[in-house]
């Protein structure tokens, strides 16, 4: 295996000089840089990815950051991305960020040093102001970042309202809302969705909608409180899934029958609503597609010389189980 000693000797150059050329750290004309390129290309020496990109062009290397990665959703969307951009040769990196801004930070900083070609980001924290800087192909998916960044994403306020709409054509009459992060944008508009149905029903009160952070502890809890306060409530829209499941481990806490005295809705379709007691009807997302599609747009984006500001918006489908029927 060549070292970079062997390059140095075959370029007529010191190591220092390969060094910089590889990591372009300091000036070197470019006769020499040419003559350690050819050396490299030549013994085939390839000591890191910055090194293989500076002789094909890029890293072939796509990251996706995303929020949670306990948080089922995700790992199903992971796995779409990972498929697409195997399938066209690029290497998948997944970073969780747990939604900390410096994290994300790290993480571009880190690989931007790498050479990495483009980045697909599920962030309700991070600004276009964070990302000015990154010179790549960047897709939102699941929230929207900025008009001027390509996204994927789903009707979230359209889908909230069917969930809605729905619990009343199955005869609820008191219907709750167990919300998600305030800061979350597809969180607001699936709370919209709800606000559109139930705003001007005369029963309503801004005490039917109380949050659950997209968490299953804090949805139990926030459930909890709600079915004590208000027992009148007949029928729960969940945020998502996840807070679904923890909906329905309330219900049995506090005694309310599930669907027969209250009926469950969730959001995002995800396989655990398929696999707890009783299973959970919910608006269903394409998560595969959507994790698909957002690959496939990147790297589209990183293929063209002028690449466009794309936006996808898929609809979500009413899938219906045992927690309303």
């Amino acid at each position: 295996m060549a070292t970079i000693r062997d390059v140095a000797k075959l370029a007529k150059v010191s190591t220092a000089t390969v060094s910089r050329v590889i990591n372009r750290n300091g000036y070197v004309n470019e006769g020499t840089k040419k003559r350690v390129k050819d050396a490299i290309e030549q013994l085939n020496y390839l000591p890191n990815d910055v090194a293989r990109s500076l002789f094909k062009g890029r890293s072939k290397m796509i990251a996706l950051f995303v929020p949670d990665i306990t948080n089922p959703f995700f790992p199903e969307m992971a796995r779409a991305v990972e498929d697409v951009t195997n399938r066209h040769d690029y290497t998948f990196v997944l970073c969780n960020t747990d939604n900390d801004i410096a994290k994300q930070i790290d993480y571009l900083n880190a690989l931007q040093q790498k050479s990495v070609d483009g980045f697909i980001i599920v962030s309700s924290s991070m600004t276009e102001e964070h990302l000015q800087h990154i010179q790549v192909p960047i897709v939102a998916l699941d929230r929207i970042i900025s008009p001027d960044i390509s996204s994927v994403t789903v009707n979230n306020r359209g889908g909230s309202r069917q969930a809605v709409q729905y619990l009343k054509s199955i005869g609820c009459t008191r219907i709750a809302h167990i919300a998600g992060p305030e800061h979350v944008n597809n969180a607001v508009y699936r709370m919209q969705g709800y606000l559109d149905e139930v705003n001007n029903a005369d029963w309503f009160t801004e005490d039917y909608i109380i949050p659950g952070k997209y968490n299953f502890d804090a949805a139990r809890d926030a459930a909890v409180k709600l079915l004590n306060t208000h027992s009148e409530v007949d029928g729960i829209f969940v945020g998502n899934d996840l807070m679904g499941a923890g909906v329905l481990n309330a219900a049995v806490s506090v005694g309310r029958k599930v669907p027969d005295d209250l009926a469950v809705i969730g959001f995002d379709g995800i396989a655990i609503g398929e696999t707890i007691t009783p299973t959970l009807t919910t608006m269903a997302q394409p998560i595969y597609d959507i994790g698909a599609k957002a690959a496939e747009m990147l790297i589209k984006q990183i293929n063209s010389q002028e690449p466009a500001v794309m936006n996808e918006e898929f609809t979500v489908q009413l899938v219906e189980r045992q927690s309303t029927l």
